[in-house]
C-alpha cells in the first residue's frame, strides 16, 4: 500500500475520492485520511488529489478497539479454599 503517481494504463475507475471513499463507510474524510496516513488503504495522488481504490474502501475491516488479550496456556481447576484448610496444633499448658 503505497502513496505513488499513478501509471496511465491502469484503470482510473478504480479510483475513488476521499469523500467518495468517507461516504461509501459512512465516516469523514478525516478517517479516510488517516487510514491512508496508517498505510491501511492504498493511495494515489493525481492532479493534486488523493484518491484510494474502491475495491480496498468496500472490502475494508477495521482492528478490533482495545488492547489484545493475553495468549494464556492451558487453565488449571481451580482450587475451591474451603477444601484446603490450614490445621494448627492446639498449644497444651
Amino acid at each position: 500500500m503505497s502513496s505513488s503517481t499513478i501509471n496511465v494504463e491502469e484503470n482510473l475507475d478504480a479510483w475513488i475520492s476521499q469523500s467518495e471513499a468517507a461516504r461509501i463507510r459512512g465516516v469523514s474524510k478525516q478517517a479516510i485520511a488517516k487510514l491512508i496516513a496508517r498505510e491501511r488503504l492504498s493511495a494515489r495522488k493525481i492532479g493534486g488529489r488523493m484518491l484510494v481504490l474502491r475495491s480496498e474502501v468496500e472490502a475494508f475491516t477495521p482492528m478490533p478497539i482495545g488492547r489484545p488479550r493475553k495468549e494464556t496456556g492451558p487453565q488449571k481447576a481451580p482450587v475451591k479454599k474451603s477444601a484446603v484448610r490450614k490445621v494448627t496444633p492446639k498449644k497444651t499448658k
